[in-house]
């Protein structure tokens, strides 16, 4: 009768890999294999002839898959019962992929939050993210922060917005925020019924939204109003702004400040 014996690596024909070649390769520890092992979690099958554990291809597909679960932060009771409840690799792949898309979304939105309070602090809006949600929402009132220091960050105006708006409190700014409602529903009113952009009524409006920049940030001159004016109508942002609430209320707003400055 012939002698039996473990297969050797010569023989197999997937090379099978010792316990240090394997925490070599996958960049774990001996002691977390043999661990795996003693909990029954990834039991290698196959021994050499001197009785060392020996890991062939399904073992190293169980690992790789055991890493990544571990890495979506996945205890090891949990990672044992995905494992052996559901099938083949494949599924394994699809659900660690929709896990890490998952992450990934947490990820870049908190990202996005950190890069919207550097902006708020370039800015020099001090308020915590809490306080950032509770008056903005969703909307970044500093997204255009590094734009507006690059095209005016020599200007007196910019200087004083950034002195201004330094010390603004969370009350500050929902007031301001209040403020800005309304004289935008001021215009709305006005381009919905009908008056025209050089009304007094629509000019008052407009002298209005200049006051408010004034008290809120800069010394807002009527020449530099006439060129937010322009703004709102050259920068599809602004415009977009604007309309989005009304349809033409960009060109409008526009027209009622070039008409306001005319008329001083």
């Amino acid at each position: 009768m012939p002698k039996m014996h473990a297969v050797s690596r010569a023989e197999s024909a997937d090379p099978e890999l010792s316990v240090g070649e394997v925490a070599k390769l996958v960049g774990v520890s001996v002691r977390t294999l043999h661990h795996y092992d003693s909990i029954g979690l990834l039991s290698p099958q196959s021994r050499s002839e001197a009785g060392y554990r020996l890991y062939g291809r399904e073992e190293l597909e169980r690992l790789q898959q055991i890493l990544s679960y571990r890495e979506l932060g996945f205890e090891l009771e949990a990672v044992a019962q995905l494992l052996d409840n559901a099938g083949d690799p494949v599924t394994h792949l699809i659900r660690q992929e929709a896990l890490l898309n998952a992450r990934l979304e947490r990820l870049l939105s908190m990202r996005r939050q950190v890069r919207r309070q550097m902006e708020a602090r370039k800015m020099g809006i001090d308020l915590t993210p809490k306080e950032m949600f509770e008056v903005f929402g969703n909307d970044n009132p500093a997204q255009y922060a590094e734009e507006a220091e690059q095209r005016w960050g020599n200007t007196d105006a910019y200087r004083q917005s950034q002195k201004a708006v330094k010390g603004y409190t969370k009350d500050d700014w929902q007031r301001i925020k209040a403020q800005v409602a309304a004289v935008e529903q001021r215009f709305i009113e006005l381009m919905q019924q009908g008056v025209p952009a050089d009304d007094e009524r629509t000019q008052a409006a407009a002298e209005a939204h200049r006051q408010h920049i004034t008290s809120s940030y800069y010394d807002c001159t009527y020449e530099i109003h006439t060129g937010l004016a322009d703004m709102y109508e050259a920068d599809p942002r602004f415009t977009k702004y604007y309309d989005d609430q009304a349809a033409g209320l960009a060109a409008y707003v526009a027209a009622a400040i070039r008409a306001n400055a005319a008329g001083r």
